[in-house]
């Protein structure tokens, strides 16, 4: 197992995110308003690159073996294709399971023009060493024009500290 840091690091920059990664989005500006367009039976894609820009840990042994109810908390800034600041995303995790790899669950929102989306589920393999592990976490809900969002965000590591997010949006 890797220490507690790079555990949580890994965490972090896999969700910086969600979280939030890579410069490749079809215009924020545009996506954020269509995914407005309520009621229209649209789905839409976004793609937006997450920096790491804050991070706490709180480990239930300082110092010693990543536990569960390990926490991380951490806020990422969000970049369009054009790597224009776009919005901020944060969250939390928390160690669920340290053995096999281990696991953590995560509540995060990603805050964009227009409105916010909220997401949530389970990072598996964060404690294996080597680059943060891919994921998928569910889309919970979301503000103005984001109001009831579904589907699914997808976020990979693309660099140390940064990860691409792919959200896409059921309507």
């Amino acid at each position: 197992m890797r220490p507690i840091r790079a555990a949580c690091l890994g965490t972090a920059t896999a969700l910086v995110a969600l979280l939030a990664c890579a410069p490749i989005v079809s215009a924020v500006a545009t996506d954020a308003d269509s995914a407005g367009d309520k009621g229209k039976g649209k789905g839409q894609v976004i793609t937006l690159t997450g920096r790491l820009a804050e991070q706490s840990r709180f480990p239930v042994n300082p110092g010693g073996a990543a536990a569960q109810g390990d926490r991380t908390v951490f806020r990422s800034i969000l970049f369009g294709k054009d790597g224009q600041q776009v919005g901020e995303t944060g969250g939390t995790c928390t160690t669920t399971r340290v053995d096999n790899g281990g696991a953590e669950t995560c509540a995060v929102t990603y805050t964009l023009p227009g409105g916010q989306i909220t997401a949530q589920g389970m990072v598996f393999g964060h404690l294996v060493p080597g680059p943060p592990p891919a994921f998928d976490n569910a889309i919970t809900g979301g503000t103005g024009k984001y109001d009831r969002a579904r589907g699914s965000i997808h976020a990979e590591t693309t660099a140390p500290g940064e990860r691409r997010f792919t959200i896409d949006l059921e309507r």
